[in-house]
């Protein structure tokens, strides 16, 4: 019974830790390097007929040229809720709308916000390590309320948080892995 318990707690953890994981990867996905991505607006919600709906489920993106996203409407009527939307998502760009599909012109990246990017990455990093040591902070409690509760052996909660370090710090190297692959693509000229 004990085992299960203590087990169920470690699976709880890691699925914690993954949705984090997952979170951070998202965050900076959202941040523009050299080519622009359709991750950058995709989530930008916009004002369709009296709802927000996030872009990617009004229209399909297309990458045409180095430093230029299209944007294509589903709907040829919502291209002027997109771009005010677009506007409104202060992106410093502003679109080009010829009727039926939206342009993103992104201008190259200068050394200087190349760099402020990259502290960005970095923080986004952080607040992702912030996330996984909190959520073995609470496993921790967890696993010390089973023994409070006479429902664990201390011996198996000292296993299971062994267990707990070991699973935060693949974690966080996960994070870190991306954080470098994030820094090395802002840093590419």
């Amino acid at each position: 019974m004990s085992e299960e318990l203590i087990e169920l707690v470690l699976l709880e953890m890691r699925e914690k830790m993954a949705k984090a994981v997952t979170r951070t990867r998202q965050e900076f996905s959202s941040i523009r390097t050299g080519r622009p991505s359709p991750a950058l607006v995709e989530k930008i919600p916009v004002d369709y007929f009296g709802s927000e709906v996030p872009l990617q489920q009004l229209a399909s993106f297309s990458v045409p040229e180095a430093q230029q996203l299209v944007i294509s409407p589903f709907d040829k009527g919502a291209v002027e809720a997109i771009e005010k939307a677009i506007q409104i998502a202060d992106l410093g760009i502003s679109p080009s709308n010829d009727g039926s599909v939206l342009r993103l012109s992104f201008p190259p990246l200068t050394e200087e916000r190349r760099k402020q990017l990259v502290k960005v990455v970095r923080s986004l990093a952080e607040e992702g390590r912030v996330t996984l040591r909190n959520v073995r902070r609470s496993s921790r409690q967890d696993l010390e309320a089973l023994i409070k509760d006479g429902e664990a052996s201390s011996d198996s909660v000292k296993r299971a948080e062994e267990s707990v370090d070991q699973i935060t710090r693949e974690h966080e190297n996960e994070i870190n892995a991306a954080l470098e692959q994030k820094e090395e693509e802002l840093l590419e000229v």
